[in-house]
């Protein structure tokens, strides 16, 4: 899915191969500090890297519209960008940022329980806690379909069982719709329960990229 040869970018990443598999499960880990949201943000070109080449699907990321790319490589941030107004208003603004139609309301209330959360798509999303807007964020993204997640410690907000509930939503929802998941976690058992690849990162280098055996 994606390849990356001799990367830097400032004083942050210095990477000199990384090969990040399509349709798998990737868990990025590493102290604070360590480059994780910086590589992240290089996927989704968000920022562009200093030297080296990135590739996504055999394209050259500088030859790739940004905006083209970003709906079909989606990131999550830590703190998710939430619009004024209604639950139903911030599901749907994905949809129209990738240029896909709106869905019934039937299917929005489905993927809100299957996140447990348990609100009304009228409700002033203002008023949401920051684990609630993190779940909101999170079936925004997955409204997108797009061929990438990218997830920068999507569970930060939760206590342990929602963690869980969410983390195992969204590897079926990857695994079901054949996509392709990649998450920055600082959990050592989400990495070792869920990622098909682990990367080790510590000081904007690569340390050790282990595959799980299953």
């Amino acid at each position: 899915m994606f390849l990356l040869s001799d990367v830097t970018f400032k004083n942050i990443i210095n990477i000199e191969k990384l090969r990040i598999p399509r349709n798998k499960i990737t868990c990025i880990v590493g102290e604070s500090g360590s480059g994780k949201t910086t590589l992240l943000k290089l996927l989704n070109h968000l920022i562009s890297c200093d030297s080296g080449e990135i590739w996504c699907q055999g394209k050259n990321l500088k030859e790739i519209d940004p905006v083209l790319l970003r709906r079909e490589v989606v990131m999550l941030s830590q703190a998710p960008l939430i619009f004024p107004g209604t639950l139903k208003d911030n599901l749907l603004i994905g949809l129209d940022f990738s240029e896909k139609k709106p869905v019934e309301d039937k299917e929005l209330f489905e993927l809100l329980k299957s996140v447990k959360l348990d609100k009304d798509l009228s409700a002033n999303v203002s008023e949401f806690s920051g684990g609630e807007k993190q779940r909101l964020a999170l079936c925004r993204i997955m409204l997108m379909e797009p061929e990438v997640f990218l997830l920068d410690e999507p569970s930060s907000a939760l206590d342990d069982e929602t963690e869980e509930l969410i983390i195992e939503k969204m590897v079926s929802f990857t695994k079901k719709k054949n996509k392709t998941l990649v998450i920055v976690t600082h959990s050592k058992r989400i990495a070792q329960t869920h990622g098909e690849l682990t990367v080790t990162m510590d000081k904007g280098k690569i340390i050790q990229v282990e595959e799980a055996v299953k």
